[in-house]
């Protein structure tokens, strides 16, 4: 169990006609190589998996390495800014051929096992094919999957039913782990566990049959969800009636979803190329501010954590301390551009107060223009470069990294359930924010092979609830704090305003007459500005959420205290694990929340009219 070999130190009535003459003769950049991600690399790879039938037709396979050529250099030219990496587990047939045209085309791999090496190895019936498998294996990273619960070496190493839920589980890891599912496939339904079909059919609806799994009771089951992107090339099988299904043909090519309308189409479906274009944004930040992120940014990886943790925790913790410095980054701008913009309205409010009541000189409207001006230039800046959404998003992808990383150091992994971390969170809200999922399964693709182990287990308590420096408790605590201590600073001033302009008024009305004009001149401005600053305030205050933030803080500060009371109260590790999943649970369903709540406060020059 373990990894081994890693290269990783970071609705129409008829269906859209097959791909059967886009030109796949399009060889590689000379001397190209999709770059390495290493275990300190937060970018993002364009995960692709492969699954398909081992026997397949002779007379077929120069096309479908042609097929599956031009599907690679297709994706690498359209997202060039996604790393390619294949994710197969070298199987002969359908798994050795794409990765052999990977390999032609310099992506690196990424090869899962059902069971450790030594039985899966026991699948090749030639030295030939043995060899090459050891020889794919070399400069790729091998992730060894645990035998399922109740089994050992002896029970999974010959052909049966034990032995093929392990692929099945196999089956469900790439579908939960990758970003595009390549299937080299008949078309046919099959009921064989692990098979072709039910693979592509789990990712589609995350359903195996025969094989443990619980989603269809779960809520997010009807919403859309960017995990089913199937591309199929369509091949026969060499043997009696292997020919594919009805209404398909040899070598036809499409992208296949869920969507009942359009189910198969020529071009990638628009909102995944949304989806895999935030990935691209994602990486194109991490490599602009890398230098900053690997010296100012906070890990979770500590000194004090367990070294299983710290390796299968690394890509987690690579992908969180990203998101986390730029969250933080995107916030700054964002709560920058929205004083300036306030700030430019109070000095737009005093210039037509001056103008309209004491001064009419041509320079006031000058000096209004100019300061509408200037709130308009930092609203189109800063929607331009999307700080507020990419606030946001970072903000919920730190967050749910957060929460993966602790659950896989806690050594709480999806066992023979078919849901992961990543699979619910934010699954109810915008389709675009599927592409915070995608990076949580690739983060997460090694949380499968951690272990269950004390320390492990007592390391996340600690550094996720009770450690006043780290924990969350203490984080929410004092943020429930500092927001209450807001509040109330926002109402004095909102007050102190509007008491003080009555007071200029009646001061106004009773002294207009016997004090120097310059006086009078200064108390108008006063009356007319003071208002306006407590209506601005109000308005900053309610742009940025500071009442429903407070709600926020103080509930997630109660789940944590209630986490941490029942932690300590727990008579076993088992019953802890499921302490911190439903903790896990809760904080990503708030979290969830939260990013609803600041996306309809979105920062648009519009709303700052209110």
């Amino acid at each position: 169990m373990g990894i081994t070999n890693s290269w990783m130190s970071i609705a129409a009535s008829e269906p859209a006609r097959a791909v059967r003459d886009r030109p796949t003769d399009v060889p590689p950049t000379e001397g190209h190589r999709d770059p390495v991600i290493r275990g300190d690399d937060a970018r993002v790879p364009l995960v692709v998996a492969v699954t398909g039938h081992r026997d397949l037709v002779p007379a077929e396979i120069a096309g479908l390495r042609d097929r599956v050529r031009g599907f690679l250099t297709g994706l690498r030219n359209d997202h060039p800014d996604l790393p390619l990496v294949l994710m197969s587990p070298l199987a002969e047939g359908a798994d050795r051929l794409v990765a052999e045209e990977a390999r032609a085309l310099g992506i690196p791999l990424i090869v899962p096992l059902p069971f450790p090496v030594a039985i899966y190895e026991r699948d090749f019936e030639t030295p030939a094919s043995l060899q090459a498998f050891r020889e794919f294996c070399l400069d790729a990273e091998v992730i060894e999957l645990p035998l399922l619960p109740g089994d050992t070496p002896e029970s999974v190493a010959e052909p049966g039913p034990r032995r093929d839920l392990h692929y099945a589980r196999l089956g469900i890891y790439l579908c939960a782990h990758c970003h595009v599912l390549l299937a080299l496939w008949d078309g046919k339904p099959s009921a064989r566990v692990g098979g072709t079909a039910q693979v592509v059919q789990f990712h589609h609806w995350d359903r195996m049959l025969g094989f443990a799994g619980h989603s269809e009771a779960l809520p997010q089951m009807l919403a859309d969800d960017e995990s089913d992107l199937v591309y199929h090339v369509v091949c026969s099988r060499d043997r009696p009636g292997g020919e594919p299904a009805e209404g398909l043909e040899p070598l036809d090519a499409w992208w296949f979803t869920t969507d009942t309308g359009v189910p198969r189409t020529l071009d990638l479906p628009e909102d995944y190329r949304l989806v895999l274009e935030r990935m691209s944004e994602f990486n194109r930040d991490a490599i602009r501010f890398d230098d900053a992120i690997r010296t100012a940014s906070w890990p979770l990886v500590t000194e004090g954590a367990p070294a299983e943790a710290a390796e299968v925790g690394a890509p987690i913790d690579a992908a969180f301390r990203t998101a986390d410095w730029l969250a933080i980054r995107y916030q700054d701008l964002t709560v920058r551009a929205l004083r300036a913009s306030y700030a430019s309205i109070v000095l737009m409010g005093l210039a037509f107060v001056i103008y309209g009541d004491l001064y009419g000189n041509e320079w006031l409207i000058l000096a209004f223009l100019l300061f509408f001006a200037m709130a308009a230039v930092v609203h189109h800046i800063a929607r331009r470069r999307a700080w507020h959404r990419k606030y946001l998003d970072y903000r919920a992808l730190a967050e749910g990294l957060r929460v993966q990383f602790y659950w896989v150091s806690a050594g709480l992994t999806s066992g023979r359930a078919t849901k992961f971390a990543h699979d619910n969170f934010l699954q109810s809200q915008d389709v675009e924010l599927g592409w915070i999922r995608h990076v949580m399964r690739y983060a997460g693709r090694l949380g499968d092979i951690a272990g269950q182990t004390p320390v492990g287990l007592d390391f996340a308590v600690r550094e996720w609830i009770d450690d006043p420096r780290t924990g969350q408790l203490a984080y929410y605590e004092r943020k429930a704090t500092e927001r209450i201590g807001l509040s109330r600073r926002t109402a004095t001033i909102t007050l102190g305003c509007l008491l003080t302009g009555i007071a200029v008024a009646i001061l106004l009305a009773l002294v207009s007459d016997r004090v120097p004009r310059l006086w009078t001149d200064l108390l108008f401005v006063l009356m007319g500005i003071l208002p306006l600053i407590a209506g601005v305030r109000q308005a900053y205050a309610q742009k940025r959420a500071e009442n429903e933030l407070i709600k926020q803080y103080l509930f997630m500060a109660s789940i944590f205290r209630n986490a941490h009371r029942r932690l300590r109260d727990a008579d076993s590790d088992a019953a802890r694990r499921r302490i911190l999943k439903a903790l896990g649970d809760a904080a990503l369903e708030e979290h969830a929340q939260w990013i609803l709540i600041h996306r309809e406060r979105s920062l648009e020059a519009g709303d700052l009219r209110a």
